[in-house]
C-alpha cells in the first residue's frame, strides 16, 4: 500500500536558488508521522477542536513542539515553520495557536491536567508503538537510533588574508 504524503519528497540539489534554513525539522515532522504521533495527537485533542477550524490541534502541538526542537522559546516562533509551507505543511496563525492554548488550558486547572493527560497518553502510544514495531534495539527503555555522519573538510578562498577551511559534518 502507497502512503499519499501531504508534502512532496524533498531533495537536495547543488547549486539550487531555494535555501530551506531547517530542513532538519523535516526529520522531526516525519518521525511524528511514521511514529504515529501526529494521528494520536489529533485524536486526544480532538475533543478541544472547535467546529468549523481550519487547523487540527494536533497538529498544532506537534508544530510548536517542531518549532521549539528547532531553537524556538515562544509559541510565535511557530512563523518559522509557516515560512516554509513546503516542508512543513500548513501552520496556524500566531492567534490561531494561542486560542488553541487558551481553550486547553481552560476555565479550571483540572482543564489544563486534562489536555496534559491526553497529551502525554498520545506520545505513550506513539512511543509504545515504536518499541513494538520497529525492532530497534532497545537500551534502558529507549529506542536506540543509529546515525552516521561522514566528515565533509569545506574550503573557501575568504577575502582578505588567504584562505579558510573548516569540517563539517
Amino acid at each position: 500500500m502507497k502512503h499519499k504524503d501531504l508534502r512532496p519528497w524533498l531533495s537536495v540539489i547543488a547549486g539550487g536558488e531555494s535555501l530551506v534554513s531547517h530542513a532538519g525539522g523535516a526529520l522531526l515532522v516525519e518521525t511524528a508521522r511514521r511514529s504515529g504521533l501526529t494521528k494520536q495527537l489529533s485524536r486526544s485533542l480532538g475533543p478541544w477542536r472547535k467546529p468549523l477550524a481550519t487547523h487540527d490541534p494536533g497538529k498544532i502541538v506537534t508544530d510548536l513542539a517542531i518549532a521549539v526542537a528547532l531553537g524556538g522559546d515562544a509559541a510565535a516562533d511557530v512563523a518559522v515553520l509557516r515560512a516554509q509551507p513546503g516542508v512543513f505543511g500548513p501552520v496556524a496563525s500566531d492567534p490561531t495557536v494561542s486560542r488553541l492554548f487558551t481553550t486547553l488550558a481552560g476555565d479550571a486547572e483540572e482543564n489544563a491536567e486534562t489536555a496534559l493527560a491526553a497529551i502525554s497518553t498520545a506520545r505513550a502510544v506513539a512511543r509504545e508503538r515504536v518499541w513494538t514495531h520497529t525492532g530497534a534495539p532497545l537500551q534502558d527503555g529507549r529506542v536506540v537510533i543509529d546515525l552516521d555522519a561522514s566528515l565533509v573538510t569545506a574550503h573557501s578562498t575568504g577575502i582578505g588574508t588567504g584562505s579558510r577551511s573548516a569540517d563539517v559534518l
